[in-house]
């Protein structure tokens, strides 16, 4: 029913809980996670959004929140495991002056490390027709990093993105039936993306004009360049970005129940921008003009990342007291992430902008795609204390096939998750667990190549990283949650 009791909508004092968010890692379905709470977890998230069994429908469905009564608060954690390594027999890797070996050029390793996503949620009856909420969590992440000698070095080494965010939502409903729900995400994201590089393309350029300059012929110019461009392979030159910002996405909810047994939920996120604003640092730089030289630079920049609009559709049926059915579809606009880009802070050309390019440091051609995540769930309701559950999800990879990075290799995935969950039905207290495997559609076909922002669909030099990744995954989730 719509409210559970009006009794429990006294005010109850809670102990002050701290989440803190650690870093995440997230090799598909672009840099959003999943793994936000047991309890939908262990239905692939099928039916969140018209599903509020607890305090986490604040991140779901705000509108969730008039549903539950009194005060309630969800706390837990989840892990995310991704195995992705590049195929050692599958690597071909060029540098901007064809013909000069990248040594070592080893396969990288496996290149995401475990990661824990704590959550917080909390929900407060104000009245029969309005409720407040509060959640912490991390709704996006990132982390991969290769081991030394990686043969792509000179497209990735480290990537990396943390994101916590606080949502604070509010709910109202009309008594009959229908709820409305609003809250902010105010997030803080801190990034990072490091690669070495390649200077033979400089070193090649800078020798072939002066020595036209001193009056070599071009056939003898490429040879000096060439003899040059070969010299300065020995320096691998570190270039390490790092960046932070706070911004703030708006969602909003409704929830509808169309009969005892059914009700249906929408939700909807706006989409943001945010501006990693921070330094760009390359060390061992060579001097050029002073052979066996090296030197750091260093230049204030920025990174605009993209933030994806998303709508989730929810649907419960209850079959009788002991079956739910559960389903729902989410629609991203990932094709708001059209590239990642370094730019200068500068009004002229610094230090890095210098011998890089100014005010584009570096770009990296995405052109992400829109993406349909599809999910169906069941719950057992086995004894009044215990029930089972069960979850199948299809998504979609926003990665363009055309322009797999190294960064973020990818492919479309299947979710099939398990979960169980028990409740002491006098004292309130609930506790949720589940395990999820992600089963890749294929091997993902990295293919990098080096674009300008002005001509972004061209390589603007011969080098080239391709390689086939094996990926695989999987997740666990603990959920503890109290209805007072």
């Amino acid at each position: 029913m719509y409210k559970k009791s009006s009794t429990l909508a006294q005010a109850v004092r809670l102990t002050t809980l701290a989440v803190v968010a650690a870093p995440a890692g997230a090799l598909a379905g672009g840099f959003s996670l999943n793994e936000q709470s047991a309890s939908a977890m262990g239905t692939a998230n099928a039916g969140a959004a018209a599903n509020p069994e607890n305090a986490t429908t604040v991140l779901f469905n705000p509108a969730g929140m008039s549903q539950l009564s009194g005060t309630n608060i969800s706390f837990g954690a989840a892990v995310l495991d991704i195995d992705a390594e590049a195929n050692p027999g599958s690597i071909s890797v060029t540098r901007q002056v064809p013909g000069i070996p990248v040594q070592p050029a080893k396969a990288g390793g496996d290149i995401a490390d475990p990661a824990v996503l704590p959550n917080f949620y909390l929900t407060h009856e104000v009245s029969n027709t309005i409720d407040v909420g509060f959640g912490i969590h991390a709704p996006y992440g990132l982390a991969a990093d290769y081991e030394e000698g990686f043969a792509g070095r000179f497209f990735a080494d480290k990537t990396e993105l943390t994101a916590i965010a606080f949502t604070p939502s509010i709910s109202v409903n009309n008594g009959n039936g229908l709820s409305m729900g609003a809250g902010i995400n105010l997030i803080y994201a801190e990034g990072r993306l490091s690669r070495y590089q390649d200077v033979t393309g400089i070193a090649y350029r800078d020798a072939y004009k002066q020595a036209i300059a001193g009056g070599a012929g071009a056939q003898a110019a490429q040879q000096v360049a060439a003899t040059t461009a070969a010299g300065a392979a020995r320096y691998e030159p570190y270039a390490d970005i790092e960046g932070d910002d706070v911004g703030a996405t708006f969602r909003v909810g409704f929830l509808y129940e169309l009969s005892d047994m059914t009700q249906i939920g929408l939700s909807a996120q706006t989409g943001t921008e945010l501006n990693l604003e921070g330094d760009a640092t390359i060390s061992n730089f060579p001097i050029l003009t002073a052979p066996g030289q090296t030197t750091t630079l260093t230049e204030k920049v920025r990174v605009p990342l993209a933030i994806p609009e998303s709508a989730t559709l929810g649907l419960r049926h209850r079959v009788n007291d002991e079956f739910t059915l559960l389903a729902g579809a989410t629609y991203a606009k990932w094709s708001r992430f059209e590239e990642l880009d370094v730019i200068s802070q500068r009004s002229t050309p610094g230090e890095v902008s210098s011998v890089s390019g100014y005010p584009y440091i570096s770009h990296v051609t995405e052109k992400w795609n829109n993406t349909w995540q599809f999910n169906l769930g069941g719950i057992w309701q086995a004894t009044p204390e215990w029930a089972l559950k069960a979850g199948y999800a299809w998504d979609e990879s926003p990665v363009n096939e055309k322009y797999v990075t190294a960064r973020i290799p990818s492919e479309d995935r299947h979710w099939l998750t398990l979960g169980a969950q028990w409740k002491d039905v006098r004292s309130g207290w609930t506790v949720d667990a589940a395990v999820g495997t992600l089963l890749f559609s294929g091997d993902a076909k990295v293919d990098d190549r080096e674009y300008t922002h002005d001509n972004p669909t061209q390589p603007a030099t011969p080098a080239r990283y391709q390689a086939t990744y094996d990926l695989s995954a999987w997740s666990a989730a603990l959920q503890v949650s109290k209805a007072f």
